[in-house]
C-alpha cells in the first residue's frame, strides 16, 4: 500500500472519534490539491460557465504563485470541491481549493467525464463543484463583476468582504511570518487581474444588492468583514470607523438580511462598542498563535503594536460588549510546528495549543481555526513547504471537541451547521468534527 494511502488510514484507525472525512479534508487543506487540465473550465472569463471559480478572496492560499500553477492559474479552479463516496463512504464534505500542481491528490475526470479525487492513482471520492451563482453573472454599473467586490465561499453560505486588500503590517519587521495578503495584492496587479485596494462603501452595497435579488433562495445567510490590520487610518478613519463604515450602511440597506461579523485586531473596548453600535454582531479578534514566543516571532507587528497580553485581555474585554458566544478569535492551525521556532514534537505542540484554548473557553469564548497553508512568499511557507504534520492536525480536532465538551459549549454562530456531512466552512475542519447536534442557532442573540 502507498505511503500517503498507509498514512491517512492509520491516523483513521488511531483516532476514531474523529471523523474520516475530516482526516482527508485537512490533509487537502494542508497540502493541497493538483488539478488535471479535464477538472478545469473551458474559460478563463469568470462570469461564464457553469462552474462557480475560485475568488482569491483574501489570501493566496495556494501553494506556488500565479506563474508556477500552470493552466490552473490561466483556468481557475473552482472555489471550493465537495466529497461523497469512494472506498470511504464519505459524508457530503466542503473544503476549499488550495493548489499544489505537486500535491499526491489530484482531481480528473473519469472516462465518462466524471470528477474524482484520486490517491496514490486510487479514487477515492466523487468529486462535487458549486454551480456559478446566478448573481455572478451580472455585473456592478462600472462594469466590476459581483466575484471581485463580494465573492461568497462556504457552498454560497458566507459573504466574505476583503474592503481593505493589503495590511499596513508592512515588511519584515511588522508583517505576520505566515501570512501572504500583501503579495497576494501584488500578484494579482502583476497578472492584470482586477483587485481592488480599498472597496468603495457604493460598490459593496451594490453587489449586494445584486446578491439579494438573485439568490432566491437565500443560501448566503452571512456576511463577514475584513482586510489588514489599520494602524494608522484609511481616509481619515481609524480601524474601528474604517470597517465599521461598511456595516453601518449594509445594516442600513438590508436590515437583518445577513449576519454581520468582522474580523479585525483587538482592538479596546471603546473601538469594539463601535463595532457593535455599527450593527456587527460576531467579532473575530484573532490571536493567531497561543505561545507567548512563537506569538512575539511570527506576528512582529502585532507584538509590536499591541502586544501578546494586552491582546489577549481586549478578546476578553469585548466579550462584555458582544457576549462571549459571539466573540470567536481565529488561529492558524499548523504554524506552532514550524521550523526553526515552533515546537519539535506533535505532543508539545497539542499541549500549548489546548492550553490556549481552555483560557479562551473557560471565560466562555469559543475559538475557531483555520488550516495553515504554507504559502510560499512567506517567511515560514518557504522554511516549511509541507506544512505541519497531517497528525497533529488530527489530534487537534479530538482535542477541539474535547475541550468544547468539558467546558459546556456548543458550536458557534455564523458557520453554519455542525457535523459531518453537514458542515459548509471549508478551511478547516472543526465544523464538520462536531456533532451535528451541537449546531447554533443562525441567528447571535444581541447584547
Amino acid at each position: 500500500m502507498p505511503r500517503r494511502t498507509e498514512l491517512i488510514e492509520g491516523l483513521m484507525q488511531r483516532h476514531p472519534l474523529v471523523p474520516r472525512e475530516a482526516v482527508i479534508k485537512e490533509d487537502l487543506l494542508r497540502g493541497g490539491v493538483a488539478f488535471d487540465e479535464s477538472a478545469l473550465s473551458d474559460s478563463a472569463n469568470e462570469a461564464s460557465g457553469d462552474i462557480k471559480p475560485k475568488s482569491y478572496f483574501i489570501f493566496s492560499f495556494d501553494h506556488g504563485t500565479l506563474p508556477e500553477l500552470g493552466a490552473a492559474a490561466l483556468r481557475r479552479p473552482p472555489e471550493e470541491i465537495v466529497l461523497t463516496g469512494g472506498p470511504y463512504e464519505l459524508r457530503r464534505t466542503v473544503v476549499s481549493v488550495r493548489v499544489n500542481p505537486s500535491s499526491p491528490y489530484r482531481v480528473a475526470a473519469d472516462g465518462d467525464g466524471v470528477l474524482g479525487l484520486y490517491l496514490d492513482g486510487q479514487r477515492i471520492s466523487d468529486v462535487g463543484v458549486p454551480p456559478m451563482p446566478e448573481y455572478y453573472r451580472h455585473k456592478l454599473a462600472n462594469g466590476k463583476s459581483v466575484m471581485e467586490v463580494a465573492p461568497t465561499i462556504q457552498w454560497g453560505y458566507l459573504i466574505y468582504l476583503t474592503v481593505f486588500r493589503v495590511c499596513q503590517y508592512f515588511g519584515a519587521k511588522e508583517e505576520c511570518q505566515y501570512c501572504d495578503i500583501n503579495h497576494n495584492w501584488r500578484q494579482h496587479k502583476a497578472a492584470g487581474r482586477p483587485y481592488t485596494g480599498v472597496k468603495p462603501v457604493e460598490e459593496v452595497l451594490e453587489a449586494l444588492e445584486i446578491i439579494d435579488k438573485y439568490d432566491t433562495a437565500k443560501t448566503s445567510t452571512a456576511y463577514t468583514l475584513t482586510g489588514g490590520a489599520v494602524t494608522s487610518q484609511i481616509g481619515g478613519k481609524d480601524e474601528a470607523d474604517f470597517y465599521g463604515q461598511y456595516a453601518k450602511a449594509i445594516e442600513e440597506r438590508f436590515p437583518g438580511r445577513w449576519i454581520g461579523k468582522v474580523v479585525a485586531q483587538a482592538l479596546p473596548k471603546e473601538d469594539v462598542q463601535r463595532f457593535h453600535d455599527y450593527g456587527v454582531r460576531i467579532y473575530h479578534p484573532n490571536y493567531e498563535v497561543w505561545d507567548r514566543r512563537l506569538f512575539e516571532l511570527y506576528c512582529p507587528g502585532k507584538e509590536r503594536y499591541v502586544g501578546r497580553d494586552e491582546w489577549h485581555r481586549r478578546i476578553l474585554d469585548s466579550a462584555e460588549v458582544f457576549g462571549a458566544r459571539n466573540v470567536i478569535p481565529n488561529f492558524v492551525a499548523g504554524v506552532e510546528m514550524a521550523e526553526p521556532f515552533g515546537f519539535k514534537t506533535v505532543d508539545e505542540a497539542i499541549d500549548s495549543t489546548v492550553e490556549g484554548l481552555r483560557y479562551f473557553m473557560a471565560h466562555g469564548i469559543t475559538p475557531r481555526f483555520t488550516t495553515w497553508c504554507p504559502e510560499p512568499t512567506t517567511p515560514l511557507g518557504k522554511a516549511n513547504p509541507l506544512g505541519a504534520p497531517l497528525e497533529y492536525h488530527v489530534r487537534l480536532l479530538q482535542e477541539y471537541r474535547a475541550t468544547m465538551e468539558e467546558f459546556g459549549l456548543s458550536s458557534p454562530p455564523g458557520y453554519g451547521p455542525a457535523g459531518p456531512g453537514n458542515a459548509v466552512f471549508s478551511v478547516s475542519s472543526f465544523m464538520d468534527s462536531l456533532p451535528a447536534e451541537q449546531a447554533a442557532p443562525e441567528a447571535p442573540e444581541k447584547v
